[in-house]
């Protein structure tokens, strides 16, 4: 009997200082991949930017800086590209964009940030956004309908708000909530080609009066179907042919 443990539990170092020597070879054969959104250097820096095209349709823009809580909380070597677009009627939609660096810590799912910002997720929707550049194709999204009530000059406000969101990489996109799908072809690429996928985790987010959310993201998806063609590398394969599949 106690020779059958010994024997199961020198197996079992064996596995793991395998499995610990496994990781360590492909960390030395670890390439990063390239991204799947336009990026640019940043002048004395190692990482690059995010770039979000200044002007879309009507709506002109503003480059935003990310906060300080969340670069001091992701990686140091995570990338981003924030800009807030107002169209005439003050109809405003901020775009932000996350890009890993060799750290996967990067990605991450945005429902933490907002129940923690005083949202409540009020429905979650798997949908999909019409894009006609460089050639049609639907582009599957992440819908959250959102509510809070929030302090202005002392008194509660109440809001709505609409908040899409998907992942891509340089070969491909996911709108999976879990989050699953490009953590597993993250993993699948790196044990099979040493390349360690390089996910961007694209938002687009409005505020809105409560009840309004569905006009919201009408507007919305106008706004993203004009702006991913200008800076998201990734595209999908046209509608019949998804369909065929």
């Amino acid at each position: 009997m106690n020779r059958t443990k010994y024997l199961l539990a020198g197996i079992t170092v064996l596995l793991i200082a395998g499995a610990a020597a496994g990781l360590a070879r492909y960390k030395t054969i670890q390439r990063l991949g390239e991204p799947g959104v336009k990026t640019r250097p940043i002048p004395g820096s190692h990482n690059v930017e995010v770039v979000l095209p200044e002007t879309v349709l009507d709506y002109t823009s503003k480059w935003i800086n990310q906060s300080e809580i969340v670069t001091n909380t992701l990686p140091k070597d995570t990338c981003y590209g924030q800009r807030q677009y107002q169209a005439a009627d003050q109809f405003t939609v901020t775009a932000n964009v996350v890009l890993m660096g060799e750290d996967r810590a990067s990605m991450h799912k945005p429902q933490f940030c907002l129940t923690g910002a005083g949202w409540t997720i009020d429905s979650t929707e798997v949908t999909s956004i019409p894009i006609q550049k460089p050639a049609p194709y639907d582009l599957s999204v992440i819908k959250l309908k959102l509510s809070g009530t929030f302090t202005q000059e002392g008194q509660p406000i109440r809001a709505g708000g609409v908040y899409v969101y998907w992942y891509v990489s340089d070969k491909n996109m996911s709108a999976d909530p879990d989050g699953k799908k490009h953590m597993w072809s993250m993993a699948r690429t790196l044990l099979t080609t040493g390349v360690l996928e390089r996910w961007a985790y694209i938002t687009f987010f409005a505020v809105c009066p409560p009840g309004q959310e569905d006009v919201t993201y009408e507007r919305m998806k106008k706004l993203i179907a004009a702006a991913v063609p200008e800076f998201q590398l990734v595209h999908g394969q046209p509608p019949t042919l998804a369909h065929a599949n």
